[in-house]
């Protein structure tokens, strides 16, 4: 259960590099920033339980200077969390 995120900036329509990234996991907490392609990954298996996601966002809106985004593992496959910013809005799925 790896676990990836992909930032990005919708009103530009480019992806982030830079963005401050914290997940917090039931067994510890983890961080680091963005790539050149807006990406972050973390190749440690996930536990099962309640993760938080914690992205800086205040490259892109002074209304949203950070997003936290909760979710749950309950199985094996690999976890990936992409934000898509906008000023005044955002959203997140589970991607693949």
């Amino acid at each position: 259960m790896s676990f990836s995120t992909h930032v990005l900036d919708t009103s530009k329509g480019l992806a982030v590099a830079g963005v401050p990234v914290r997940l917090e996991t039931p067994t510890g907490t983890h961080e680091g920033v963005t790539d050149d392609d807006g990406r972050w990954r973390l190749e440690t298996t996930l536990p099962a339980g309640r993760h938080r996601l914690v992205l800086g966002t205040e490259f892109a809106s002074d209304f949203f200077p950070e997003v936290t985004v909760v979710f749950v593992v309950a199985d094996d496959r690999h976890h990936h969390v992409p934000l898509l910013l906008s000023p005044f809005g955002y959203s997140t799925y589970r991607g693949s």
